[in-house]
């Protein structure tokens, strides 16, 4: 049977009533129930100023005092402080231990590093078995321990002890949206980095930028449209190959890959801000078809230039055309990011290439076109690319062979672009174009039409040669590739 017994009651009649229980000083209270209830009417339960109580426990937790910490104090059992170490070091004391007692202590605002935070315990006590009376030095950002009181051998004990550092900020790396012709995906090579590709126009449209060093910056390609081939008035004109467009790239320091050697130093990725970039990819530039008469006027039977792609404030120049060739014109190939290649008139001057890396940047962005020349049956030279210039005529029926392109990791696999279109020529003898997507000049023998660039490769046209009823192909388009960390 359950019992209360008390040495004084006064009556409660109501809620806001008050229950003595106990006649005085020394006096007890014993009870003996299946239940006690505390608080009926929503009341505070509160122990007395300086009283204690004994017999209750923790939980393991502490009632955390939410006012900062920023000098040497003195904690108590069953406490937690916020240690605000920003203004210089200082000690907390911790109180006297006895079996089961609990302290906490966190870093503020992560400035333990900084200004470290001195546990002392009290008197000779231990801190986690160590030597007696000596202190522990919390000098870690974000740490927060937990000390609970065991017994006279190991003293206090750090049962939690975490670092906590993490702030709500932004994204530590870029965020990004594509719209036109762009297309967002992650790299076959690295599932923590983005390719955004770009085959005409659009914008790379920055969300938000990374905040550690490094993490705000983007690898990328550019690369200009080719240019287009020219074409030969007659069996004995040839024309020469369209110059790759120009080709810039990054060193692929920030997104990990293999660049082309045009990624080279002093090449560097660029840093972003939040905001929308506008991207340019150029066209190839057309291919001669025909031209009337004897070929008369200047660069009557030239290919067009091809058009510039330019992104995050670098812009590739399109390639040279192909000079024509001609009986009374001059066949001046075109300049650009790499010079179309030369062919012959009986004009002055004829036969030199155009001059690639035009304008001029470093890393080069391009090569010149090669040397077309006289005779009989003249030949055409190709149109320069990426990394080596354009073929001179290899004979002087045969055209000279596009300049090779350069070979990328930036999306994930090898690919090569920015090759030169090959000349044109009389003889059974295709100049091919160089590897890149340059294409191949035509030839009278047998009757073969110049190959087109390939489509987003920058690669220059093949040459045409009118007598064959061939033409200047066109050169192939650019393309843009930005490739970024995002987590």
């Amino acid at each position: 049977m359950s019992k209360i017994q008390v040495d004084a009651i006064e009556q409660q009649t109501a809620c806001g009533t008050t229950l003595t229980a106990g006649g005085g000083a020394g006096k007890t209270v014993v009870v003996d129930a299946t239940t006690v209830t505390l608080g009926r009417c929503g009341g505070t339960v509160a122990l007395a100023s300086g009283a204690s109580q004994t017999g209750f426990g923790r939980t393991g937790t502490v009632d955390w005092q939410t006012t900062p910490k920023t000098a040497t104090f003195t904690a108590a059992n069953g406490e937690g402080y916020f240690c605000n170490t920003a203004g210089g070091t200082f000690e907390v004391d911790l109180p006297a231990g006895s079996a089961g007692a609990i302290v906490s202590v966190q870093d503020y605002n992560n400035t333990f590093d900084s200004h470290s935070l001195t546990v002392d315990p009290d008197g000779t006590e231990k801190i986690n078995g160590g030597d007696a009376g000596e202190p522990v030095t919390l000098d870690t950002e974000g740490r927060g321990v937990t000390f609970v009181y065991i017994d006279a051998t190991v003293g206090w004990r750090s049962v939690q002890d975490n670092d906590f550092t993490k702030k709500g900020e932004s994204a530590a790396f870029i965020c990004a949206s594509v719209s036109g012709t762009g297309s967002l995906a992650t790299a076959p090579d690295c599932a923590n980095v983005k390719i955004a590709t770009f085959t005409g126009p659009g914008t790379f449209t920055v969300n938000s930028a990374g905040n550690a060093a490094g993490s705000n910056s983007v690898d990328y390609m550019i690369v200009a449209g080719g240019g287009g081939g020219g074409i030969g008035y007659s069996s004995g004109y040839c024309g020469g190959g369209g110059g790759a467009g120009g080709y810039r790239e990054s060193p692929g320091t920030v997104s990990n890959y293999t660049a082309s050697p045009l990624g080279a130093s002093p090449a560097t990725a660029i840093t972003v801000t939040a905001q929308g970039y506008t991207i340019e990819v150029g066209g190839g530039g057309p291919g001669k078809v025909g031209c009337s008469g004897n070929g008369n006027g200047p660069n009557v039977a030239a290919g067009a230039n091809g058009i510039a792609s330019s992104a995050l404030g670098i812009t590739s120049a399109g390639g040279g055309g192909g000079a024509g060739g001609g009986r009374d014109a001059k066949s001046v190939a075109g300049n650009g990011g790499s010079g179309g290649g030369g062919a012959y008139s009986n004009a002055s001057p004829a036969g030199g290439g155009g001059t690639g890396n035009t304008p001029s940047t470093n890393p080069s962005q391009g090569t010149d076109g090669g040397t077309g020349g006289p005779g009989s049956q003249n030949s055409g030279g190709g149109g320069g690319g990426a990394t080596a210039v354009g073929g001179n005529r290899s004979s002087p029926s045969i055209g000279g062979t596009g300049g090779a392109g350069a070979t990328s990791n930036i999306t994930g696999s090898p690919v090569a672009r920015g090759g030169g279109g090959g000349g044109s020529g009389n003889a059974a003898g295709i100049a091919p174009g160089g590897a890149g997507g340059g294409g191949a000049g035509a030839t009278n023998g047998p009757a073969v039409n110049g190959v087109a660039g390939t489509v987003n490769t920058g690669g220059g046209g093949g040459a045409g040669v009118q007598y064959s009823n061939g033409v200047g192909a066109n050169g192939g388009s650019g393309i843009v590739i930005i490739r970024y960390k995002f987590q």
